[in-house]
């Protein structure tokens, strides 16, 4: 099954979380979460983040956003 486009996913190649942007040829697209470069994932290696899994890039967005490493 095909992530929905705005759902957050895992890329399970390298265990990050990222918001589902669309679909590009054979990849889906996903954008880290709050922002930045999109990357390209293997449809087969991407499924439906768990809300802990949300959780735990929205925290680690909002500690590097506090020690001015992101925007």
């Amino acid at each position: 099954m095909r992530p929905p486009i705005g759902s957050y996913a895992v890329d399970v190649r390298t265990g990050r979380v990222g918001v589902v942007m669309g679909y590009e040829g054979p990849y889906v697209q996903l954008r880290p979460y709050g922002g930045g470069r999109e990357w390209d994932a293997e449809p087969g290696a991407v499924r439906i983040a768990t809300p802990a899994e949300r959780l735990s890039a929205a925290t680690a967005y909002a500690n590097a956003r506090s020690r001015g490493e992101v925007p």
